[in-house]
């Protein structure tokens, strides 16, 4: 095996039954094979990973006996993965093209600049749309996903650096993760994904789109895009990646900003009938304040990027995101 290529994929399974085997046979179809696959379950109760060994003789089983959450999880594995220099997750609700894993070794291996990778997803079930092809973060503090829900003939993207790749289909140089303490896992799941990669990006890090890494994601089907489990945590989440990671010059500059997305958000989502979830994951959000400042004290202290190159990669526009047609994260 070559070292310098040898990777571990990490599935973060939670009640994927419907979606896991799918994912596990598309990694038998890559061309690449200097890997080994790692699911990592969270307690699930729906039987999906039973038999698992049996039908995939190749695939490590890890069975967590409570739902940890997706960043501590994937923290888990990471920091078991001895030996392997890169980590790619991948949901279990996605399904990977044969190249997938070879064409992001091959954008590595191109751009030794870069040190961490996003992939081209594409809506499973739809007629040509797409999931998105990278993260945007906006000095606000929110984040969505590029070109969510446009059609994937009209898009034509290159090679180019991006914000932050999406977690569920990602590789990442191993080194650099456990460098920055892997995900947040205070984070539990949502958001997550960004708070790593600005974390990263603060030391000097980047991060490469592969229009030809190709992925097939349901996205959310677990859990719900719109659930109110994913407003509670992605909005409380979106003030703590604010708070801890965005140096001082930018925060004060962005910080009404802040202010009123948070405040678009409490009436957008009362409106829509979640009030509840949205006025709790605020509440949480202050009430978290103290441990998220003091994370921010170690972050800051050890940043290596200058907010005016930092800059160049966050989103500034006035115009909030949540009047655009995109994919909050």
């Amino acid at each position: 095996m070559d070292n310098s290529t040898k990777t571990v994929v990490i599935i973060v399974n939670f009640n994927g039954k419907e979606f896991l085997d799918r994912c596990l046979e598309s990694l038998q179809r890559q061309v690449f094979h200097n890997f080994k696959t790692v699911i990592v379950d969270n307690f699930s109760h729906d039987g999906s990973v039973e038999g698992i060994e049996e039908r995939f003789s190749d695939v490590e089983v890890i069975r967590l006996e409570e739902n940890i959450g997706f960043a501590a999880a994937n923290n888990y594995a990471i920091k078991r993965a001895e030996g392997f220099q890169w980590v790619a997750l991948l949901n279990p609700d996605a399904i990977a093209e044969p190249d997938w894993l070879s064409n992001l070794h091959m954008a590595a291996e191109k751009n030794a600049q870069y040190n961490f990778f996003g992939s081209h997803l594409k809506k499973q079930g739809s007629l040509g749309q797409l999931d998105g092809t990278g993260d945007v973060y906006h000095l606000c503090g929110l984040a969505w996903r590029r070109d969510h829900g446009m059609p994937e003939k009209k898009i034509s993207r290159l090679v180019e650096e991006i914000f932050s790749p999406c977690a569920a289909a990602a590789m990442y140089r191993r080194d650099i993760v456990l460098d920055v303490g892997g995900f947040d896992e205070r984070f539990f799941c949502y958001f997550e994904d960004i708070d790593l990669s600005f974390r990263l990006r603060l030391l000097g890090h980047r991060c490469l789109y592969v229009p030809s890494a190709k992925v097939e994601h349901f996205g959310s089907a677990i859990a719900g895009r719109r659930s109110d489990f994913a407003v509670y945590h992605g909005h409380r989440n979106m003030v703590w990646a604010y708070v801890k990671n965005m140096p001082s010059r930018l925060f004060w500059r962005g910080l009404p900003q802040h202010i009123l997305a948070n405040l678009a958000a409490l009436i957008w989502f009362s409106l829509t009938g979640q009030a509840g979830p949205i006025f709790k994951a605020k509440r949480d959000a202050l009430l978290g304040l103290r441990k998220t400042i003091e994370q921010r004290k170690a972050i800051q202290k050890n940043t290596r990027v200058s907010s005016k190159n930092l800059k160049k990669i966050i989103a500034t526009d006035w115009l909030l995101p949540y009047f655009k047609n995109r994919e909050l994260i």
